[in-house]
């Protein structure tokens, strides 16, 4: 390579997800022990039916889907969301603190390009989420962490330790990616309280919000008829109604926060991709029952995992929620180690805790995380026989 290489992208580590494809390219796996591969999150089946003929038609009889649209999304996917949330969370949400992005991964950095430039900070609790540290240490954001308490619970207090004066956001996910738990109401509420006063923004990633075991709304943050002065709110479509190809994500936030984020996705997509956003509204239409059942699955398969783990000797369960078991074994090998030997010895892909903590923490050597929610139950019954077969 002749050219020279941006120093903060040289600096970033490699995609973990492709990085762990690698270590099964061109395996062969026996017949009576083939691949089980837990280790991302994310749907592998097509979405509903009438969700992709909604898409179809679409394509086919609608001239205005093949062009360029709004860059903040179309109106009515805003509107539609906006509604939706005012009545899932207790506040007033308008269409115009909505915007849709392609995918949430994408909502994120253009969050984050509207608060922060090289140098400055954005907390985040560790175990963390790889691509969030990955868009802040491209840009030259030092991504600080956060460690956390019992049950993998971030302490705002010891957040508020870590603010200094180039922190310009807090960014949560909940319930969390890689650990699954859900943070309890007053935990986020105390996060906000600490983002506000400091003058810093709440990132609040809730892409699994669909899979919360928690009735009602998670959080009141949008109760406060000032939320949008603090608050930045990230969805994803594609875990709800599987979208993952079509990358149709969400940010709410306030009015003059998405004019600076229009700035960003115009440079960067000119406008989210039209058949996904079609099909994104089209399951918020109509598919409240269906996900209502997609959602009880999930939750039987959340069951499935904690007995299993409650059974199996060497490992322990720290975190478990959505589509995410986060787990810690004692067998004394390090967890990169440990994640190929599984691969070679049970045909099983699941991702070390390494991946996601910085490279100096040494708490990902005995972690792992399971993203269980492509296995059915039959599935994680046959994951635990091949962890307990296991011998380092």
């Amino acid at each position: 390579m002749r050219a020279g290489v941006n120093p903060a992208m040289a600096a970033t580590e490699p995609p973990p997800v492709m990085e762990a494809r690698r270590w099964i390219a061109g395996r062969e796996f026996p017949p009576d022990r083939p691949l089980l591969n837990l280790s991302q999150a994310a749907p592998v089946d097509p979405p509903p039916e009438g969700l992709r003929q909604a898409m179809a038609e679409a394509i086919l009889t609608d001239p205005a889907a093949h062009l360029y649209g709004p860059v903040l999304g179309l109106p009515a996917l805003r509107e539609e969301l906006a509604a939706r949330w005012t009545l899932a969370y207790g506040g007033a949400i308008a269409p115009a603190q909505v915007a849709i992005t392609s995918g949430c991964n994408q909502a994120f950095a253009a969050a984050v390009a509207t608060l922060a430039g090289a140098g400055d900070e954005v907390i985040l609790p560790v175990p963390w989420y790889f691509n969030h540290a990955m868009w802040l240490t491209m840009n030259g954001i030092r991504a600080v962490p956060l460690p956390v308490g019992p049950g993998l619970i971030p302490d705002p207090e010891a957040a508020a330790a870590r603010v200094g004066p180039r922190t310009r956001a807090i960014a949560l996910v909940s319930p969390n990616n890689p650990g699954g738990v859900e943070y309890p109401a007053e935990v986020v509420a105390a996060f906000h309280e600490l983002a506000r006063a400091r003058g810093l923004a709440l990132i609040l990633d809730e892409t699994y919000r669909d899979f919360d075991s928690r009735p009602g709304a998670p959080h009141g943050l949008f109760a406060d008829p000032d939320w949008d002065d603090t608050l930045i709110h990230l969805y994803s479509f594609s875990k709800a109604y599987r979208l993952t190809g079509h990358r149709v994500g969400a940010m709410v936030a306030s009015a003059a926060r998405l004019a600076e984020v229009e700035k960003f996705l115009d440079t960067v997509t000119i406008c989210p991709a039209q058949p996904g956003q079609i099909g994104a509204l089209w399951g918020m239409r109509n598919l409240d029952q269906w996900l209502a059942g997609e959602r009880a699955e999930i939750l039987a398969r959340r069951a499935a995992m904690a007995a299993g783990f409650a059974a199996l000797p060497g490992w322990r369960l720290l975190g478990i929620g959505a589509y995410f078991a986060y787990a810690a074994q004692d067998f004394g090998i390090a967890s990169p180690v440990l994640a190929r030997q599984l691969v070679a010895e049970q045909s099983l892909l699941v991702l070390p805790g390494t991946m996601f903590r910085p490279a100096d923490d040494a708490a990902g050597a005995a972690e792992v995380r399971i993203a269980f929610a492509n296995a059915d139950r039959d599935g994680i019954a046959e994951l635990f026989r091949r962890l307990a077969a296991f011998r380092p």
